[in-house]
């Protein structure tokens, strides 16, 4: 699958361990494993069908945003934000959804 970065910090967040904009995260150790684990997982894949059957991914198309998304870790609030386009994806952004998952 073709995969194209609209936030080049979170690609080298991703690649090189670090980004101004995502300094936080390239600080947890855990979460830079788990995020290039989660990207080891989606980049071989054909398409986002496939991405269902990854059950640890928690994938779903977001309703009425044209967006889908991926749960980084359990228990935590951060997912990955991606459009899918033909051929692959585009991946857009991390969320940090405080409201989300019981966390009001």
């Amino acid at each position: 699958m073709i995969i194209v970065f609209e936030d080049k910090e979170l690609k080298k967040l991703i690649f090189e361990g670090q980004s101004k904009k995502y300094r936080a995260y390239a600080r947890d150790r855990k979460f830079l494993d788990r995020l290039r684990l989660i990207y080891s997982y989606i980049e071989p894949v054909a398409n986002t069908d496939a991405l269902q059957s990854i059950s640890f991914l928690h994938y779903e198309k977001l309703k009425g945003v044209g967006l889908s998304s991926i749960r980084i870790f359990n228990h935590r609030v951060e997912r990955l934000i991606f459009e899918e386009v033909d051929g692959g994806i585009k991946i857009i952004m991390i969320e940090l959804n405080k409201n989300h998952y019981d966390n009001l």
